[in-house]
């Protein structure tokens, strides 16, 4: 019986998702006996042609090519997960929707009538249907080892939707916003990077994305009590998931 086929493909982003598939090491050797490893570029050369089983896609869409790119890799893949910020939400490139490309790229280029590229960045879900989103940047090697070995079995992979601070509260960690007063996006984005810098006495930058119904206006309230500027709180929701739509719509408010 042959092996599902997997495929890793990378858009515009910094391949550090892709990395993190290489740091699972010894895990990822077991689950390499189990698939057929058919396009990944960042580990082999060896490329082998589709149709494939699961494609991981990293990056966003942010030039005209990357629109042709992705439907093509849609059409070839029977189950399509999008891995990391840039994928699910347009990643730290998205802060482009929020100014003027053309102006960008006329004082930068010398020849900015070469440069084709997008208004915007865009996350895959934009321009095709995708199965899983599994969010972080980068993402936990954790969780796509579970969202991997999940797809394999045929189940729902366990990728929790709860807040950061659920995540702090499990690990005993103080709340830096309350012992504190340090800013911190914690109540408003998806736990799964293992209580990173809370535990090191620093507020949550959001790496996850929002959470399942987030209500950042209620933190941006309180952001505010804690002495940040309109601005401050703009820029606060505009780092690694600044294109999610719930954090772009909330920093918008605050222009």
């Amino acid at each position: 019986m042959a092996k599902p086929k997997l495929a890793v493909w990378k858009f515009s982003s910094c391949d550090g998702c892709q990395l993190s598939l290489l740091d699972c090491e010894d895990e990822l050797l077991d689950i390499a006996g189990q698939i057929d490893i058919a396009h990944f570029l960042e580990a082999t050369s060896e490329i082998k042609n589709g149709p494939y089983d699961i494609s991981l896609v990293e990056g966003s869409i942010t030039t005209p090519h990357d629109v042709e790119r992705i439907r093509k890799v849609r059409e070839n893949s029977k189950v399509l997960i999008t891995i990391g910020a840039c994928a699910t939400a347009g990643g730290i490139q998205s802060l482009r929707n929020f100014a003027d490309v053309k102006e960008f790229t006329n004082i930068v280029y010398a020849h900015p009538e070469y440069i084709s590229t997008l208004e915007k960045s865009d996350a895959i879900a934009d321009h095709v249907k995708v199965d899983f989103e599994l969010r972080g940047c980068p993402v936990s090697k954790h969780q796509l080892l579970e969202l991997i070995t999940a797809t394999l079995a045929g189940r729902k992979p366990y990728v929790p939707n709860a807040s950061q601070c659920m995540e702090c509260k499990r690990a005993g960690t103080v709340c830096v916003m309350v012992a504190k007063g340090t800013p911190c996006l914690g109540p408003v984005t998806q736990a799964g990077c293992g209580n990173l810098c809370p535990s090191h006495g620093r507020g949550c930058y959001g790496c996850f994305g929002p959470k399942e119904n987030p209500n950042p206006p209620a933190l941006s309230a309180h952001l505010s009590e804690l002495g940040m500027a309109s601005r401050e709180v703009r820029d606060f929701y505009r780092s690694f998931n600044a294109g999610a739509p719930e954090f772009a719509k909330e920093s918008t408010s605050h222009e």
